[in-house]
C-alpha cells in the first residue's frame, strides 16, 4: 500500500513537472511560473485550451511565451504544458498544393474537421494528411547493407504530375542499410527505411520533423548563375535577379506589390512556389486559391495547374499577429526542404512589414528598449537571419552532385511609402536587388510601377556569363536602354523650361525613344492574353529593334547635318511613321498563340525594315 502511494505520488511529481502556471497576461505574451528546465524556443501549450506558444524569455523559473492563438479566457493560475520540442514542421509528401495557416496548420484539414470558416483555439491537427498513401519508389541503386548518409535520396513519391517529391534520410542521420521498402503504397507514418548505427536500429518514414528557426545544413553555398526569369520585361531586361537570389519590392499602398508578387509565383521559371502571405488582406490570398488552379504550364506537352507546384502559408491580417513572425520562419523551412531536393524555389513574402510590426508589438510587451520608430535595436538582425537562408547550394547527399536554391521576394510596405522607414532601410542594407515602386508611375496606371531610376540589381555581373552565352547582345542593349533613360530624365527638365523645339535633333530622337520605351516596352497589360507574361526571347526582340532604330536615327542626322538634305526627325517621322508603329506594336505579339519562330521571324523582318528605310532616307 505504502509503495503504491509512492509510486502515486511520483507520477503526480512527474506529470506536475512538466505543468509550469499563468503568472500573468499581457496580449499575446504570456508569462508562466514554475517553468525550470525549459528551453529557449520550446513549444509549449497555454492554459486548459492548449493554445499554441514558444518561450521566447527565461529569467530563474519564469518564461515569457509568444501566443500564436488569441488568448482571451486564459486566467491566472492555468497550466502552461511543457513539450520539451521546438516549433517545428512536418516535411514530406503532401505539402504542395496544400494552405497552411503560420505554424503550419492544414487550413483545409482544420474547415473538414470544424465545419467553420474560423480557426477554432487550440486546434490540434496534424499538418501532413496520416492517412493519404502515396506511391513510393525506392532508389534501385540502394541495397541491404550499403552506407547511408543524411541528405541521400532513398526513394520518390511521385506527388503530382509537375513535382516529383525526392524522399531524403535526415541530414542528422547516418548509417547502414538494413531493410529498405519495396515498391508500393504507403502513408507517410509507415516505416520505409531501417538503418543501423554503432549498434543502434532506426526506422524512418517518408516524414522529417525540423525546427523552424534552424536552418538545414548544405554541403555549399555558391554564387547565383541563372536568372530568375519573371515574364516583365521591366525586371528581367533592366534590374535582373538570379535563382537564390534577394529582393526587396517595397512601395506604398496600391502601387501592385501584391501583384509583382503573384506575377512571380505565376510565370517565373522556379520549380517550387511557396507563398508566404504574412499580415495582409485575407482576399490575397483567396485571389490566389480563385486564379492558380486555371493558370497552367506546360509539361511534356500537357498543360498542368500551376497550384501542382505552389504552397501556400496564410497568417493574414485577422489572425493572431504573433503568427506572423512564425509564418516567415515556417515558409522559409518549407523551401530550404524543397531545395535539399535540387529544386529552383522561389519565396514570396508579403509583407515583412508586417512581421517587424509584429516584432515590434511583442518587443513593446517585454517592455524592451525601442529603437528608430518604436521597432526592436534587433530589427535588422532578424530580417539579416532571415534573409541569409537564402541562396544557391551544392545539396548534403547523394546522388552527387545535386544543386539548389532558394530565392527570397520580400514586399516591404513603407507607411505613406516613405523609403526612410526603418524596415526599408534594414531590408535594403540586406538584399542585393531592390525593385522600387513609384506612386506617381502607379497613379498615371503605368504597370508595373517599378521606376526605373531608383530601381537597382547587384547581379549584373554574376549573370554576364549566362547572357554572353545565351543572347550575346542583351548586355549591350541594356546599358544603352539606360544611358537612354537617364538622358531623357535629364532632357525632360530642359524641356519645361524652354520647350521641345529648342532641342537638338538627336535629343529630339531620345525623347520620343524614351517615351515607346517607357510605353509600349516598360509597360505591361496583365490583364492581356499577349501582355501578361513576356518571354526572355522576345524582351530580346523587342530591345534590339527599339536600340537599332534608336542608333540609326541618331547616325542619320549626325551624318547628313553639314549637308543641304538635313535628316530631322520630324522627316524621320513622316517618312517612317508606319515603321514606328510597328515598333510600338511589338508587345501585342503573343507568345501562345504566334509562337516563337513566327515572332523572331516577325523581329527580324521589322528590323530589316528599319535598316531599308533608313537608307532611302539617306539616299533622298
Amino acid at each position: 500500500m505504502e509503495q503504491s502511494m509512492k509510486n502515486l505520488r511520483l507520477e503526480v511529481a512527474d506529470r506536475e513537472s512538466q505543468y509550469g502556471y499563468v503568472y500573468a497576461v499581457s496580449g499575446p505574451v504570456v508569462t508562466a511560473s514554475s517553468m525550470s528546465g525549459s528551453a529557449m524556443y520550446e513549444l509549449v501549450r497555454v492554459g486548459h485550451g492548449e493554445l499554441v506558444g514558444e518561450i521566447i524569455r527565461l529569467e530563474g523559473d519564469m518564461a515569457t511565451v509568444q501566443v500564436y492563438e488569441d488568448t482571451s479566457g486564459v486566467t491566472v493560475g492555468d497550466p502552461v504544458l511543457k513539450t520539451g520540442k521546438p516549433l517545428s514542421v512536418e516535411l514530406g509528401p503532401g505539402i504542395v498544393n496544400n494552405i497552411f495557416d503560420g505554424i503550419q496548420r492544414p487550413l483545409k484539414g482544420i474547415c473538414d474537421l470544424t465545419s467553420s470558416i474560423y480557426i477554432p483555439k487550440g486546434v490540434n491537427v496534424p499538418s501532413l494528411d496520416c492517412k493519404a498513401e502515396w506511391e513510393f519508389d525506392p532508389t534501385h541503386s540502394l541495397r541491404s547493407g550499403m552506407h547511408i548518409t543524411g541528405g541521400d535520396i532513398f526513394g520518390v513519391v511521385h506527388e503530382n504530375s509537375l513535382v516529383k517529391h525526392r524522399i531524403m534520410l535526415s541530414p542528422k542521420a547516418q548509417g547502414t542499410i538494413k531493410w529498405i521498402a519495396p515498391s508500393g503504397n504507403y502513408n507517410i507514418t509507415d516505416n520505409v527505411l531501417e538503418i543501423e548505427f554503432d549498434g543502434h536500429t532506426t526506422n524512418h518514414t517518408m516524414l522529417q520533423i525540423w525546427p523552424v528557426r534552424q536552418p538545414r545544413p548544405v554541403a555549399e553555398k555558391l554564387p547565383g548563375n541563372h536568372p530568375l526569369l519573371t515574364g516583365q520585361r521591366i525586371l528581367d531586361a533592366l534590374f535582373p535577379c538570379v535563382q537564390g537570389g534577394t529582393t526587396a519590392i517595397p512601395g506604398a499602398f496600391g502601387c501592385g506589390k501584391t501583384v509583382i508578387s503573384q506575377s512571380l509565383s505565376k510565370y517565373s521559371n522556379s520549380d517550387i512556389i511557396v507563398y508566404v502571405g504574412c499580415g495582409e488582406r485575407g482576399n490575397e490570398m483567396s485571389e490566389v486559391l480563385r486564379d492558380f488552379p486555371q493558370l497552367t504550364v506546360e509539361m511534356d506537352g500537357k498543360q498542368e495547374s500551376i497550384m501542382k507546384r505552389t504552397t501556400l502559408v496564410a497568417n493574414t491580417s485577422n489572425m493572431p499577429v504573433a503568427a506572423r513572425e512564425a509564418s516567415i520562419y515556417t515558409g522559409i523551412t518549407l523551401s530550404e526542404y524543397f531545395r535539399d531536393m535540387g529544386y529552383n524555389v522561389s519565396m514570396m513574402a508579403d509583407s515583412t512589414s508586417r512581421w517587424a510590426e509584429a516584432l515590434r508589438e511583442i518587443s513593446g510587451r517585454l517592455a524592451e528598449m525601442p529603437a528608430d520608430s518604436g521597432y526592436p535595436a534587433y530589427l535588422g538582425a532578424r530580417l539579416a537571419s532571415f534573409y541569409e537562408r537564402a541562396g544557391r547550394v551544392h545539396c548534403l547527399g547523394g546522388p552527387e552532385p545535386r544543386y539548389g536554391s532558394v530565392g527570397i521576394v520580400g514586399a516591404v510596405s513603407p507607411p505613406g511609402g516613405d523609403f526612410a522607414d526603418p524596415v526599408t532601410s534594414a531590408t535594403l542594407s540586406i538584399v542585393q536587388v531592390f525593385w522600387g515602386l513609384d506612386k506617381k508611375l502607379a497613379q498615371r496606371k503605368h504597370f508595373p510601377s517599378v521606376n526605373w531610376l531608383i530601381s537597382y540589381s547587384k547581379y549584373l555581373r554574376a549573370l554576364d556569363d549566362y547572357y554572353d552565352r545565351n543572347f550575346p547582345e542583351f548586355v549591350g542593349l541594356r546599358t544603352k536602354m539606360n544611358e537612354i533613360l537617364q538622358e531623357e530624365e535629364e532632357l525632360s527638365e530642359i524641356v519645361q523650361l524652354v520647350g521641345k523645339a529648342s532641342l537638338a535633333e538627336s535629343d529630339k530622337i531620345t525623347l520620343e525613344i524614351a517615351r515607346i520605351i517607357k510605353d509600349d516596352f516598360l509597360q505591361q497589360n496583365g490583364y492581356s492574353n499577349y501582355d501578361r507574361f513576356c518571354p526572355f526571347y522576345k524582351t530580346v526582340g523587342m530591345m534590339r529593334n527599339i536600340i537599332g532604330f534608336y542608333d540609326q536615327a541618331r547616325h542619320a542626322v549626325e551624318v547628313t547635318a553639314q549637308s543641304d538634305r538635313r535628316v530631322t526627325w520630324a522627316l524621320i517621322r513622316e517618312a517612317m511613321g508606319p515603321t514606328i508603329h510597328k515598333i510600338s506594336s511589338m508587345k501585342f505579339k503573343d507568345p501562345k498563340a504566334d509562337g516563337k519562330e513566327k515572332i523572331l521571324r516577325e523581329f527580324e523582318e521589322l528590323s530589316e525594315e528599319i535598316t531599308a528605310g533608313f537608307r532611302n532616307l539617306e539616299d533622298l
